[in-house]
Order: structure tokens, then sequence, then C-alpha cells
């Protein structure tokens, strides 16, 4: 497996906020919590590569944004918020040598925080950052290869994937007040604690998980289906950022 990051940009005090109110950054802790999220990923045998910051774009580190990738294909998005638009150029020439690229174009606009790949189905979440008409776009990329896109409502955080992930072969970890769990045919849901309401967000990287070490009690039910492996990410968290956020796995 391959995972694709890029590093903390110097600028993440201004990245978007939508949900969360403006907290001071730690930019050296976030540099280093993500270089630990790194390191998790290598110690589960993913080979990272890690693209560099640019100041220019504060949210740049959360790669997940800029691409849908698929093993047929990769989806190079246009991201809701028009100020991180810029960031899919490096995406792209990352991802060139690695798969066929597409793009979604004017006025569609969609995040790739709001999909949550499940076998041959793409829910996607509309949101403030993913419309209609890239919703639509996207099931025309991905309809000749077998997928299904599933459009999903949501409220209350950012993207589809802060209110539910992935889990295991069977399982998905929600939050039920931002989603409703019987959209997910076939998959059991594990609500995050009451408590923990963006703990919904996990990283499955084959039997284990990474998970958010700020929300313990979420990840004491997750130990029920996976091995959970927990890592800092208070920073990152601050600017709306989760784990699945800061990589694209291939």
């Amino acid at each position: 497996m391959i995972a694709i990051t890029r590093e903390v940009s110097p600028s993440i005090a201004r990245a978007e906020l939508t949900h969360l109110e403006r907290l001071p950054i730690d930019y050296p802790r976030a540099v280093a919590q993500h270089e630990d999220y790194c390191d998790a990923l290598r110690e589960l045998d993913v080979e990272v590569r890690v693209l560099p910051a640019d100041a220019a774009y504060p949210d740049c580190v959360f790669v997940e944004d800029t691409a849908i990738v698929l093993d047929e294909l990769a989806i190079i998005t246009r991201p809701g918020a028009a100020s991180r638009r810029g960031e899919t150029t490096v995406m792209a020439e990352a991802l060139a040598p690695l798969r066929t690229l597409v793009t979604i174009e004017a006025p569609g606009t969609i995040d790739g925080g709001d999909v949550l790949h499940l076998g041959r189905t793409l829910y996607i979440g509309r949101s403030d950052r993913t419309n209609d008409d890239a919703i639509a776009q996207v099931a025309k990329l991905v309809q000749p290869h077998g997928y299904e896109v599933v459009p999903v409502t949501f409220h209350g955080a950012l993207h589809l994937k802060t209110a539910a992930t992935r889990v295991s072969e069977d399982s998905l970890v929600i939050n039920p007040e931002w989603v409703d769990r019987s959209i997910f045919r076939g998959f059991r849901t594990i609500a995050c604690h009451p408590d923990e309401p963006f703990a919904a967000n996990a990283l499955m990287i084959g039997p284990t998980l990474i998970g958010s070490a700020q929300y313990p009690r979420t990840l004491d039910r997750l130990q029920r289906v996976a091995s959970v492996m927990a890592i800092d990410s208070t920073e990152l968290a601050k600017a709306e950022g989760g784990v699945t956020c800061c990589s694209i796995l291939l």
C-alpha cells in the first residue's frame, strides 16, 4: 500500500473553518504530530510519499480532499473552498504515474472528505463543500467501472467522513446525531461516544485502525472490531482535520 501525504503548511493557523471556533495552533507540535502519523503508517508497512508543504495553502496537509482514488482511476477534485483549489495541481502530479486521471469541472465542487468508499459503492455527502453537480459528475465517471454513487444528507460536520468511516470489513463508526445509520446498507454501525462527537473518523489499514488519542472512550468501543493504534492529532483537529484527511491511500 502507498500513502501520499503532505507536510504541514506554516500558515495552517489560517486554515478554513466551518464548524469550529478558531484556536491557536502550535505549529511545531502540529508538524511533530504529522510526523508521528506518517510513522504510524510506516509501522503498518505502508510506503509513505510525503509532498512538500506550501505556505500559500494553509490546508494543504489535508490531502484527502484533493482526489478520489479508486483501483481504476483517480478523480482530481474541485474543492469547495476556493482557497484550496490550487492544492490539486501537486496531487495530480503525484498520482499521474499511478492512475489514469480525470477531473471534476465547474460548477461542480467536491472534497474527498465527503466520499466514503465502501466496496463498489461511493457514499457522497452533500455539504458546504460538495454539490449535486459534482456528485453527478462522479457518478458518470465511475459508472463504467461498476460503481454506484449514493448521495447522503448529513449535518453538524464539515465532511461526511467526519460523521462516518469504515473500521472493519463489515463495520462503521458513526455519529448518529449527524448521519442516519440506516443509509449504510449491509454494514453494522458503532456509535462514537456521545461526549466525543468528532471521534467517528478513523483510518483503516488492514486489520488495524489509526484513531485520535483524544477520543479514548470511542477507541475503547472500536477495540471490539479492530486493533487500534492511537495517535495524538490535537493540533490538526483545531483546523478541522481528522486522521483520514492526512493521506490518500492506494
